[in-house]
């Protein structure tokens, strides 16, 4: 009698396979699950700072120009 143990025992093996294999699947599907939560976020965190940096652009002003002082002038007349 065994192979009839030796079935048992293979059968036993493939069901805690199946169990392990399923609660595997749930783990990926919650993992999943976070990863689309996090990407959702960081697509929202980069159009922030991109509308940011687009409404800080036309507010930068160049420095002014240095002003020639009056030697100068009457050097280039």
């Amino acid at each position: 009698m065994t192979w009839a143990r030796d079935a048992v025992s293979a059968i036993r093996k493939i069901v805690l396979i199946e169990d392990r294999m399923e609660a595997l699947t749930v783990q990926v599907k919650h993992l999943a699950d976070g990863y689309t939560d996090v990407d959702r976020r960081l697509v929202r965190l980069e159009a922030k700072f991109e509308l940011m940096e687009k409404m800080a652009a036309p507010g930068r002003r160049a420095p002014p120009a240095k002003s020639q002082s009056r030697n100068d002038k009457q050097k280039t007349s």
